[in-house]
């Protein structure tokens, strides 16, 4: 008999949710976290004293309400806050564009830089709600061949959506519905975050699709905060896998997923413990569970090959800070003010971000990075002492290898570019942070084990999604090796904090496991 119905490697926020389905669903589950805390990318940290700072992942708003509900998340201390603006983009001229929850304060923002793209602004939200219509009931699913979700439509229409949401970029797709370079850069930032592309690269409108999905307080296409910090949420993930009956092993690293007969039987762990499980689910990305994991001669010489392929290629840094103050911006002197409870971002123009991810693509950070700045402390206070304040950016464009130097002694100067840039738009930035820390995609890949230091386990571009992820042949949660199970973001619907992949993976091993040897 086997110790485990299920292993599961991995104990970040995927890994947790299958654990909770499947133990609720009467499964005997372990799982095996190599560090001594569970929740990979999604956790919260303490630097300095009194400082709590979201490490690597810093914004809710992605993760499936279905899951939130189904495994009680709320009971077990899930605190979601929706920030309003949504974003606050400030312009070298003193101007600024504020993304408000209210259509119609957005409306009239947008106004202020052109009319035309304010009578285009409704239309464009209605595009994308039907977009969000047609995708979010297949994110907590198996993918589907992108061929059948063309077929679903007549041809005109399959053929409009098919270019405009999977071959155009994100300037090209903007260009479409609005003139003011302002008014389109505040909406391309979300087409380009966490992937090594820039706004005229094809396919960046699918990028902006999958960071539309968010769902906060009945709110559609919104982001917000975890209340105490993004670790909450695995916390309660955690919990509720544990209510329901799973084991969680923290400081349990796995060195092989063992096979035999061309079925798993279990894992082995670095200390020499074997696990015996009658099916394992790998939370680690695909690059790690096939060309580390499993032993060589397991997998079929043709996968090998076509995982070798998979793009994940790291594009952002971690800068995290704490701060005696707010940052007071030239383009909006009020502080506290509303702007500085939302995401924050540094990027002026199109162009600006265009010319950010050449020196990208070419091995260097960029001389002036696109940021995307969020001072949680200021919604929550819980986050840092009495008059302080915490501030996390995602920083663009930081490449995995450096062309000249390395990421161990390149930070101090990534540091002055990330804090000169920041200060021509608020120019008491200096005086106000007082520690920082930069995480950067190596970093990321050492901590995490996240191959490239990409944070979605894999591009979620449109050569590597639905059908295509992780790769052709292999997109359902199943390998080649019976038994074994892929759980997390290398699957499909992809990166961020969704909970969809452990979500559906654990819906197909309850639907194999009575199959499966004892």
């Amino acid at each position: 008999m086997a110790d485990f119905d299920v292993a599961i490697v991995g104990g970040g926020h995927n890994g947790l949710v299958a654990a909770g389905y499947l133990a609720k669903a009467g499964a005997k589950v372990v799982v095996l976290e190599r560090r001594p805390i569970v929740g990979g990318a999604v956790i919260t940290e303490e630097p300095w004293p009194g400082y709590r700072i979201n490490t690597f992942s810093y914004v809710a708003g992605l993760l499936r309400p279905q899951v939130v509900e189904e495994l009680e998340l709320s009971r077990f201390g899930y605190r979601p806050m929706l920030y309003d603006p949504q974003a606050f983009c400030p312009f070298p001229d003193g101007r600024s564009l504020s993304l408000w929850n209210d259509p119609e304060k957005t409306r009239k923002e947008i106004e202020k830089f052109s009319k035309r793209d304010a009578r285009a602004y409704p239309k464009y939200e209605e595009f994308w709600d039907g977009v969000l219509d047609l995708l979010e009931p297949l994110l907590l699913a198996p993918p589907v061949p992108l061929a059948d979700l063309m077929a679903a439509f007549p041809g005109s229409a399959a053929e409009e959506l098919l270019r405009n949401l999977f071959l155009r970029s994100a300037q090209d797709f903007l260009d479409q519905w609005f003139e003011s370079d302002e008014v389109k850069v505040a909406f391309a930032t979300n087409a380009v975050i966490g992937e090594m592309v820039g706004p005229r690269t094809p396919g960046t409108a699918y990028v902006l699709a999958h960071h539309s999905i968010g769902t906060l307080d009945g709110l559609r296409k919104v982001w917000g905060f975890s209340r105490g910090g993004m670790g909450r949420i695995t916390e309660a993930m955690a919990k509720a896998a544990e209510h329901f009956g799973a084991t969680l092993r923290t400081s349990a690293p796995v060195r092989t997923i063992n096979v035999r007969d061309g079925r798993t039987t279990g894992v082995t762990l670095d200390n020499g413990d074997f696990i015996e499980a009658r099916a394992v689910a790998s939370n680690a990305d695909a690059q790690h569970t096939y060309l580390e994991l499993l032993p060589r001669e397991a997998v079929p010489p043709e996968v090998v090959r076509e995982v070798e392929r998979i793009k994940s290629r790291g594009a952002a840094l971690k800068f995290n800070a704490r701060l005696d103050g707010l940052p007071k911006f030239t383009a909006a002197p009020k502080t506290p003010g509303p702007h500085h409870a939302g995401a924050i971002e540094i990027c002026p123009s199109m162009e600006y971000l265009e010319r950010a991810y050449d020196d990208g693509k070419y091995g260097h950070f960029s001389q002036r990075p696109f940021m995307d700045c969020e001072l949680q402390s200021v919604a929550d206070p819980s986050m840092a002492p009495p008059k302080k304040h915490v501030m996390t950016c995602f920083v663009q464009y930081a490449p995995y290898s450096l062309k000249d130097g390395s990421w161990d002694d390149f930070k101090p100067e990534a540091a002055e570019r990330i804090l000169d840039t920041y200060a021509e738009f608020a120019p008491n930035i200096r005086k106000v942070v007082k520690d920082w820390q930069i995480v950067s995609p190596l970093d990321i890949e050492r901590t995490l084990g996240l191959t490239g230091g990409n944070i979605f386990q894999g591009s979620i571009t449109p050569d590597q999604i639905f059908s295509f992820r992780p790769i052709l042949g292999w997109a359902g949660y199943r390998t080649p090796i019976q038994g074994l199970y892929l759980c997390g973001s290398a699957a499909h619907p992809g990166g961020g904090v969704t909970g969809a992949p452990g979500h559906n993976a654990a819906q197909v091993i309850l639907e194999d496991l009575p199959q499966l040897p004892r």
